[in-house]
C-alpha cells in the first residue's frame, strides 16, 4: 500500500530475519504453540485433558485463521480471548480446555521473551560476523603508521589496524554482555493471573509440587532450562530496559566507528564503499557523501533514545502490573531490535569494503610529524654536547615560526629546514630524516594487534565460526 505509513524499518532497513521474528505470524504460532505445550503438560500430568484433544490442537498449531480471529476480536475487544476462539472454531474438541488455567501473559509474555531471545541470537551472528571483517581490517594494516588524534587534534603516531581495534574492542565487549542474556534466559512460565499460581493449585487439588512441575516442565518443552522464580501478572518488565540496554551498546559502538569513518572520510585518508554508479550528491556531483556510516549514526541515535521507554516503563508498573506497558512496548523493543539489526547490516557492508588511501595519510603524517619528532631531536642534541634548556628554547622559538607560516601563510611545515640551519642542534640532514622516519613513532602498535587478534579475537571467532558468513546489505 502507498498510501498509509509504512515504518522505514520494515521498507528500508532491517533484514528479512528480523522482520519476521516481530511479524504477527511469528507471534501468533509461538502463542499456539504454548497452548499446545500447556495442554500436553497438563494431560501428562494428570488433568482433564486427553491426548486426542491435545492432537487436535497440534493439527491445526500451524493453520491459523487470521480473518476468524480479526472478527472475534472486533466483539470481545480481547486479542487473546480472540485468538483462543478462533482456534477453537478449528480444533473443535479442543475447545473446552484452551488456555486452561493460564492468564493472557501465559502466551503474551512467554511470547515476547522468546522472540527476543531469538532476535538477540541473530544480533550476536551479526556482531561477530562484524568482528571478523574488522579483525581482518586490523591485521591487513597493523603495520600503516597513521596519525593518532586526541580532542581531534594531531598526536603521537598509531597505525590503521591499530585504530581498527578499538572498534573491535568495543563489540567484543557487547558481545560478553549479549552472551550474559543469552545464558541466564529464562520464561515466565505458568504464573497465573498475578504470578501466585493459584489457578494451577486449584487444577491440581492443592499439590503444589504438581503445579511447580507444571511451570518447570512447560519452560523445558520449549527448550529453557530455567524460568522466573517469581513473577506479578508479567515477568519483570526490568528485563527489557536490560535487553534494550544492550542494544544500546551495540549502537553506540557502532556510532563511535561510523563517526570516526566519517571524519577519515572528511581527510581523505580512508572511504567507505561507494558503488560505480552511486550519486553522492542530486546536485554536486563530484560527491562521495559518507551516506552509509551516516545511516549506521542516526540510526544508532534512535536506539540510545529508545532505552529510555523499557527503563521508564519497568520504573511505574504497578504493583503485579498495569496495561500502560503494553503499547509502548510493542513499539520500542520491536523496532530497537530491527534498528540495531540495519545497523549491525550496513555496518558489516562498510567493514568489509573499507577504502584505505595511504598517500594521503603519509602526507598528513608529514605535515604534523616535525612538531612530534622535536622531543627525540631534543634528546638527540643532548648527546651531542647541548644544552637541555637551551635547546627546549630554541626548538620552542622554531616550532612556533613553523607553525605560524603553516597557519598564517598556509605554507608547508619548514620546522626541520629551520632546525638544520640552526647550529645549536648539530645534526646533518641525514640523521634528522633517520628519526622522521614514521616507523619510530607507532611504539608497540602493530605487535598490540597481533597480540589482541590472538589471544581475544581469535578464540571467539573459532568458538562461533558456525555464525560466521553472513553478508551484510545496503539499501538505498
Amino acid at each position: 500500500m502507498r498510501n498509509s505509513y509504512k515504518s522505514p524499518l520494515e521498507g528500508r532497513y532491517a533484514s528479512k530475519e528480523m522482520l519476521y521474528l516481530f511479524s504477527e505470524e511469528k507471534k501468533f504460532k509461538t502463542w499456539r504453540k504454548l497452548w499446545v505445550t500447556l495442554a500436553e503438560t497438563e494431560h501428562e500430568l494428570g488433568l482433564n485433558v486427553t491426548k486426542e484433544q491435545v492432537e487436535e490442537l497440534k493439527k491445526f498449531s500451524e493453520d491459523i485463521n487470521y480473518e476468524v480471529a480479526e472478527e472475534w476480536e472486533k466483539k470481545v475487544r480481547h486479542d487473546v480471548m480472540a485468538h483462543v476462539h478462533a482456534y477453537g472454531e478449528q480444533a473443535t474438541l479442543a475447545m473446552p480446555i484452551i488456555h486452561l488455567g493460564a492468564t493472557s501473559c501465559y502466551v503474551g509474555d512467554n511470547t515476547d521473551l522468546i522472540i527476543m531471545y531469538e532476535a538477540l541470537e541473530v544480533i550476536k551472528k551479526k556482531v561477530v560476523n562484524v568482528m571478523d571483517k574488522l579483525a581482518k581490517f586490523a591485521t591487513d594494516y597493523k603495520d600503516l603508521p597513521t596519525l593518532g588524534f586526541t580532542h581531534l587534534q594531531p598526536a603521537q603516531l598509531t597505525t590503521v589496524g591499530k585504530r581498527a581495534t578499538l572498534w573491535l574492542q568495543d563489540l567484543w565487549l557487547d558481545l560478553e554482555e549479549i552472551n550474559h542474556l543469552l545464558e541466564q534466559k529464562r520464561l515466565r512460565g505458568a504464573k497465573g493471573t498475578t504470578g501466585t499460581q493459584a489457578t494451577f493449585l486449584n487444577l491440581f487439588d492443592g499439590d503444589y509440587e504438581k503445579v511447580k512441575l507444571l511451570d518447570q516442565t512447560v519452560a523445558e518443552k520449549l527448550g529453557y532450562t530455567s524460568v522466573y522464580p517469581v513473577t506479578g501478572q508479567t515477568y519483570t518488565r526490568k528485563f527489557d530496559s536490560l535487553v534494550l540496554n544492550v542494544l544500546s551498546q551495540v549502537a553506540q559502538s557502532a556510532y563511535k566507528f561510523s563517526n570516526d569513518i566519517r571524519i577519515l572520510q572528511h581527510l581523505k585518508e580512508i572511504e567507505e564503499p561507494f558503488e560505480k554508479n552511486q550519486i553522492g550528491s542530486s546536485a554536486m556531483a563530484y560527491k562521495r557523501n559518507p551516506m552509509r556510516t551516516e545511516r549506521i549514526s542516526s540510526l544508532a541515535r534512535y536506539v540510545i533514545c529508545d532505552t529510555l521507554n523499557p527503563a521508564i516503563t519497568a520504573s511505574t508498573q504497578w504493583f503485579e502490573r498495569t496495561l500502560d506497558d503494553s503499547a509502548n512496548k510493542r513499539i520500542a523493543v520491536s523496532e530497537a531490535f530491527l534498528a540495531v539489526d540495519a545497523i549491525l547490516e550496513i555496518y558489516m557492508n562498510v567493514a568489509d569494503g573499507l577504502v584505505v588511501y595511504p598517500k594521503v595519510i603519509e602526507k598528513h603524517i608529514n605535515d604534523e610529524l616535525p612538531f612530534m619528532a622535536t622531543e627525540v631531536i631534543l634528546m638527540e642534541g643532548v648527546k651531542r654536547g647541548g644544552d637541555r634548556q637551551e635547546l627546549h628554547e630554541r626548538i620552542r622559538v622554531l616550532s612556533m615560526e613553523a607553525a605560524a607560516e603553516v597557519k598564517q601563510n598556509g605554507k608547508s611545515n619548514d620546522l626541520i629546514e629551520r632546525i638544520l640551519k640552526d647550529d645549536t642542534f648539530k645534526m646533518s640532514e641525514s640523521e634528522l630524516k633517520a628519526i622522521l622516519k614514521p616507523e619510530n613513532f607507532i611504539g608497540c602498535a602493530a605487535m598490540q594487534v597481533v597480540d589482541f587478534i590472538n589471544e581475544v579475537i581469535k578464540p571467539i571467532l573459532e568458538e562461533n565460526k558456525a555464525l560466521l558468513g553472513a553478508e551484510g546489505h545496503v539499501r538505498v
